[in-house]
């Protein structure tokens, strides 16, 4: 068994402010990479450029990286930040927002290289990353991974290196000017990562007690989520705990066949990505219960669901369940039975047929 986890994770209130000095010491000239508009309005780049302002740290900021980041975008924020000189990027966002600081902060490292390096495995390290999510799903601040989209392959997909932030800073605050949606849908991709994590090949006693501990924090943000309950400031601090947990548990085993699944919606359907992997949750932990109950009892028993039909009509309240065409059923499944990487973290034999079964368990509506 291993465990490893060297991002530096503070999870609080006024956390960037409170560790100005944890900031400072890691570069000296920055570039910060957010989204169109979010760390403007829940204020996030505010409190980022301020602590940089009073260090003196000259600082470049790239706000233009969309939903599920392409590996076009990437490159042309490496581009800005190489032309600024940055030593160190801040990713501020959802998973987006850090996913393309951690490729970018690599490009800035090798600026003999281009973005054609992300998906060719060489010997490239990366100038340091600081993650600030301010969503409660994606736990990109506690994990290696980068996932991007390639339109020339058309489909996402994780990038082969690993880069960890060296600094994690999590506050609830900036979760309290979310959407709705945002909040489900963010919050369904921690739930996924927790089930994804206790269910996988590399399963261990280190990642199963994250993930049981992430999917009881879960249970309690189920009012919230079905809008029985107001999202209060503890309960936003709560939520994003839930997601930086959830994190590290992936970040211990990887997803899994939900989120492998998942990408074909996000990228053909225009699925938001929790939403995407939320869709399959259910139906995976069915053809898991075929050769494992026990494990499925055990995550049910951590939400407080008396069985999966309960765990299923509460995805289907907070998600819906959309539909696809039987030509494009077949087509999805083909495609994820073809990814050998992904097939390999299911810890059973699983077929073609079968992932085409958990596909229309999910999609098609009886």
């Amino acid at each position: 068994m291993r465990f490893f986890m060297p991002a530096d994770t503070y999870v609080e209130k006024n956390c960037v402010k409170n560790h100005k000095e944890d900031i400072l010491k890691i570069g000296s000239r920055a570039l910060i990479v957010t989204g169109r508009s979010s760390a403007q309005k829940n204020g996030s780049l505010q409190d980022v450029t301020e602590v940089l302002k009073e260090g003196g740290v000259p600082y470049e900021v790239f706000a233009g990286v969309e939903e599920n980041p392409s590996v076009d975008t990437v490159g042309k924020a490496a581009e800005t930040g190489k032309k600024f000189g940055a030593d160190f990027v801040i990713g501020i966002g959802g998973g987006s927002a850090i996913d393309a600081a951690k490729a970018i902060a690599l490009l800035i490292a090798n600026p003999e290289e281009t973005i054609n390096c992300l998906y060719q495995p060489k010997d490239l390290q990366a100038v340091p990353v600081i993650g600030i999510p301010t969503t409660c799903g994606t736990g990109s601040e506690a994990t290696a991974v980068s996932v991007l989209t390639r339109h020339d392959v058309e489909i996402k997909k994780s990038i082969p290196y690993k880069i960890f932030p060296v600094l994690a800073l999590v506050d609830g605050k900036y979760l309290l000017s979310a959407s709705q949606n945002l909040l489900i849908n963010t919050a369904v991709d921690a739930l996924a990562h927790s089930v994804e994590s206790f269910l996988h090949a590399k399963a261990n006693e280190f990642n199963r007690m994250i993930s049981g501990y992430a999917l009881q924090l879960w249970k309690e943000e189920i009012p919230v989520l079905k809008k029985e309950q107001e999202l209060t400031e503890d309960m936003a601090q709560h939520m994003m705990l839930t997601a930086t947990i959830a994190g590290m548990a992936i970040a211990q085993t990887a997803t899994s066949l939900p989120h492998a699944m998942s990408y074909e919606m996000t990228y053909r359907k225009g699925l938001p990505h929790g939403k995407a992997c939320g869709i399959f949750l259910a139906a995976y932990m069915r053809e898991y219960a075929r050769q494992n109950k026990k494990d499925v009892d055990d995550i049910l028993g951590f939400l407080g669901m008396e069985d999966l039909d309960a765990f299923e009509k509460l995805l289907a309240e907070l998600i819906g369940k959309p539909e696809i065409s039987e030509e494009e059923l077949i087509s999805y499944a083909e495609n994820v039975s073809k990814d050998q990487g992904k097939i390999a973290t299911y810890p059973y034999d699983i077929t073609k047929e079968a992932i085409f079964e958990i596909y229309r368990a999910s999609l098609v509506t009886d």
